[in-house]
C-alpha cells in the first residue's frame, strides 16, 4: 500500500501541492549552491581568556540551591568554565564533578566539539575555609586557573547545598594544605577526569520509576491503618455536633458522622479519623477553611465539603507551627489561604473519598510529609470562580492519586515537595494542570490532562530528577513544559495541543513518547544540547519539531532514532537510508506534500544532509535524527490517538492494519 495515500492533507493545501513540491526542490538546490559562501569556521585563534562566570551558560546548581545560599556570607562554590570549538557560548559548570559527568555523556563531542580552554576556580590565595554547613568561604575573591594544570581535593568536608564539593588550586601545596585541614585526597587533572562521581542522572531516574511507584503503594497501604480505628464518638448520639465529637474523641479513634448536612468549620488537633457514614456534607461559613488539621496521623474521609471562604491567596498568617526558612513569607501567602481541607505540620494525613466545592482552594498541605490524597474530587463552587489550586502541596511530599481535579488556576501545585507522586488523576479545565516549583524527583504518571488553557504539566525553577511517564495530554496550549535537568519523559501521548512538549530541561531522556496532531510536536528550548531523544513517534503534526537558538541537536542514540511521518517515506518498499531533520525546510515538509517519496530520495537531499552534519553554520537551531526509524516505535500508543491511520510500519502498512 502506498504510504502517501494516508498522509493527512489539509484542504487549504491541496490546491498548491505541486507548486509547493517544486519550491522545496528549488530550496534544496539553492541551499547547496550557497552554503560555501555563507558559512565559515575561524581557526588558529589563541586560547581565550576566562570570562566572568555570570556571563556563562550555567549548569549544575538548582534555583532552590541558589536561594538556600542567600544570606550566607562569602560562600564561593567550585566552578568550571569551558570554551568549546562548536558551541558559541562559554559553558559554566558548578562543580568539577558536573563538568566531568557532562564530558562522559554520549554524543557530547558531536554537539559541543572539543574544549578549546578549561578554567577552574583557584582557591589558592583566598583564605579558604568551610562554614558550619561545609560550604567553602573565602576572604578574597578567587581567580581562575588552567584546569589541566590545577590540583583537586576530593572526599574532603567541603560541600555544596546538594553534594560533596571538589575545591581546586593552582598550586599543589595549597591543595595539600587544604586537605590537611579538611580531609580528602589531592588529585591531578588526569586523575580527576577518571574519578567516578555519584550522579543521579536521567538514566537513574528511569530506573527509579518502578521503585517510586512501589514506595507510593506502601505509603497508601500504611495510611489504611487509619480506617481500622474503633469508633469512639457518634455525632448526634454521643455529642451534638462534629467539633464537639472531635474534642472528646480519644486519640487513634474514629468520629463517625451520620448522614446529613452540618453547618460547621472544624479544627482537628489530635490524631483521629473523621469519617462520614452515608451522604454527609460539612458546610462552612464561607469565611476561611472548612476543615483545618494541625497534627499528624489524621484521616478525613467520606465527606462532601462546601462553604469554603474566598481567599485563594494572600493570607497574612498560618495555622499551626511556623518554621524559620527563606521562603516562609511565600508559604504564609499561599498556605494560609482558604481551602476545603487545610493541613499544617500534619505528617501522614489521609484525605480520601472527599468531594470539595470551592471558590478558593480544594486541599492545602503545608509542611506535611507523607500526605495521601486519593479519590478526591475538587471543582469550582459556582461557574466563574477561578480559585487558585485544586491540591496545593507546600513542602509536603506524599501522593495524590485517583482523583478528579478541575477548574482554578493550578489544578495541582507542588512547591518544594521532593519525591511527590501524582498518578492516575483526571485533570483539566484550568489554567495550569500540574505545576512544579523547586520540586525534585517527583513522579507524574498515568494522568489524563485535557483542556488546559496554558500548560498541562509545567516544571520550572530548575529542579532535577523528575519523571513524567504515561500521561495523556490533549487540547492545551502546551502539553508539557519540562525545565531543570536530569529528567525522564517517557510513554506520554501529546495530542492536539498547540505545542506538544517544550523541552527546556538539559541532560534528560525523552523516549517512547507519541506526538500526534499538534501544531508543533516538540520544541527543543534547552540552551545546552545535552538531551537524549529517541524512540519517539511524530505523526499528524503541522511541524514535527522545532528548535531554539543553539547548536545542532542530535536526536538519535546508539543507532536508535525516532519515527517521523513522511520522513521515512516508502517509494518501492524500502525506506531511504539517510538522516532526517525536522527543522530542515525540505525534510520538515515531507509529511505535508504529494510526491514525498520521490523527494525523500533526491540526491540533493543526501548532499544537504551531509553538509548539515559537517558545516557548523548550518547547525544553528537545527535538529537531526541520524537513525530515523522506518516504522512507529510505539504503535500501541499511536492507536490511542486519532492519527493512527497516518502512521506506517516498516513494510508500508498502516499500524492499525
Amino acid at each position: 500500500m502506498n504510504q502517501i495515500a494516508f498522509i493527512r492533507i489539509r484542504p487549504s493545501q491541496r490546491v498548491n501541492e505541486r507548486l509547493r513540491l517544486w519550491s522545496l526542490v528549488v530550496a534544496v538546490l539553492a541551499t547547496i549552491l550557497c552554503v560555501g559562501v555563507v558559512f565559515g569556521v575561524e581557526t588558529g585563534a589563541e586560547s581565550p581568556e576566562p570570562v566572568s562566570f555570570d556571563d556563562t551558560v550555567q549548569t549544575g546548581l538548582t534555583l532552590e540551591d541558589e536561594y538556600s545560599l542567600l544570606g550566607t556570607s562569602n560562600v564561593v562554590l567550585p566552578r568550571v568554565q569551558t570554551f568549546y570549538s562548536q558551541y558559541e557560548y562559554v559553558v559554566g559548570y558548578y562543580g568539577v564533578d558536573t563538568y566531568v559527568d557532562a564530558q562522559r555523556q554520549a554524543g557530547h563531542d558531536h554537539r559541543f566539539g572539543y574544549p578549546i580552554a578549561i578554567y577552574v576556580t583557584d582557591y589558592g590565595d583566598t583564605g579558604i575555609d568551610l562554614n558550619d554547613d561545609g560550604y567553602p568561604i573565602v576572604e578574597r575573591d578567587p581567580g581562575w586557573t588552567d584546569a589541566e594544570e590545577a590540583w583537586y581535593v576530593v572526599d574532603s568536608d567541603a560541600r555544596t547545598p546538594s553534594e560533596k564539593a571538589v575545591p581546586s588550586f593552582a598550586d599543589r601545596s595549597d591543595a595539600e594544605s587544604f586537605a590537611e585541614s579538611h580531609g580528602g585526597e589531592v588529585l591531578s587533572w588526569a586523575e580527576i577526569v577518571d574519578t567516578p562521581f555519584e550522579t543521579d542522572d536521567a538514566s537513574s531516574v528511569r530506573d527509579r520509576v518502578d521503585e517510586q511507584n512501589a514506595d507510593a503503594d506502601e505509603l497508601v497501604n500504611n495510611s489504611k491503618t487509619h480506617d481500622e480505628r474503633p469508633v469512639s464518638v457518634v455525632v448526634g448520639e454521643d455529642v451534638d455536633n462534629v467539633q464537639e465529637g472531635i474534642n472528646e474523641a480519644p486519640e487513634n479513634t474514629t468520629v463517625l458522622v451520620p448522614e446529613g448536612t452540618y453547618n460547621e468549620t472544624l479544627q482537628i488537633d489530635r490524631p483521629i479519623t473523621l469519617a462520614g457514614d452515608g451522604n454527609v456534607t460539612i458546610r462552612g461559613d464561607e469565611d476561611g477553611s472548612v476543615v483545618t488539621v494541625t497534627t499528624s496521623d489524621v484521616s478525613v474521609r467520606d465527606l462532601s465539603i462546601t462553604g469554603v471562604g474566598t481567599l485563594a491567596t494572600g493570607a497574612e498568617e498560618l495555622p499551626g507551627e511556623v518554621s524559620d526558612e527563606w521562603d516562609d513569607d511565600f508559604l504564609v501567602y499561599y498556605g494560609g489561604a482558604d481551602a476545603g481541607v487545610s493541613a499544617h505540620v500534619a505528617d501522614d494525613v489521609l484525605i480520601e473519598d472527599v468531594d470539595i466545592e470551592t471558590p478558593a482552594n480544594g486541599v492545602i498541605l503545608r509542611d506535611s510529609n507523607g500526605a495521601v490524597v486519593r479519590n478526591v474530587t475538587v471543582r469550582e463552587a459556582t461557574e466563574g470562580d477561578t480559585g487558585y489550586a485544586g491540591v496545593m502541596a507546600l513542602r509536603s511530599p506524599g501522593i495524590i492519586e485517583n482523583s478528579t481535579i478541575t477548574d482554578g488556576r493550578d489544578t495541582v501545585y507542588l512547591y518544594r515537595s521532593p519525591g511527590m507522586v501524582v498518578r492516575n488523576n483526571e485533570i483539566g479545565e484550568s489554567d495550569l494542570g500540574v505545576h512544579l516549583m523547586h520540586t525534585d524527583r517527583a513522579l507524574l504518571a498515568d494522568n489524563r490532562i485535557r483542556n488546559v488553557e496554558n500548560t498541562g504539566i509545567y516544571i520550572m525553577t530548575g529542579p532535577v530528577g523528575n519523571a513524567i511517564v504515561g500521561n495523556e495530554i490533549s487540547n492545551s496550549s502546551y502539553g508539557a513544559s519540562v525545565g531543570g535537568s536530569d529528567s525522564y519523559v517517557a510513554e506520554n501521548v501529546f495530542e492536539a495541543n498547540d505545542y506538544g512538549l517544550r523541552m527546556a530541561a538539559s541532560a534528560s531522556i525523552y523516549e517512547h513518547n507519541v506526538f500526534a496532531g499538534n501544531d508543533v510536536g516538540a520544541r527543543d528550548a534547552a540552551v545546552l544540547p545535552t538531551n537524549r531523544v529517541v524512540r519517539n513517534d511524530f505523526v499528524g503534526n503541522e511541524d514535527h519539531a522545532i528548535a531554539g537558538a543553539g547548536p545542532l541537536r542530535i536526536w538519535s542514540y546508539d543507532g536508535d532514532g525516532n519515527y517521523w511521518q513522511g520522513g521515512t517515506s516508502l517509494a518501492d518498499g524500502t525506506p531511504p537510508k539517510r538522516p532526517y531533520s525536522p527543522t530542515d525546510p525540505v525534510d520538515g515538509r515531507l509529511h505535508d506534500v504529494d510526491g514525498a517519496e520521490t523527494l525523500a530520495r533526491a540526491p540533493a537531499l543526501d548532499a544537504l544532509s551531509g553538509l548539515e552534519q559537517s558545516v557548523s553554520g548550518m547547525q544553528t537551531k537545527s535538529i537531526v535524527d541520524l537513525s530515523p526509524a522506518c516504522g512507529p516505535n510505539n504503535p500501541e500508543l499511536i492507536e490511542r490517538t486519532a492519527w493512527a491511520e497516518a502512521a506506517y510500519s516498516c513494510n508500508g502498512t498502516v499500524v492499525t492494519d
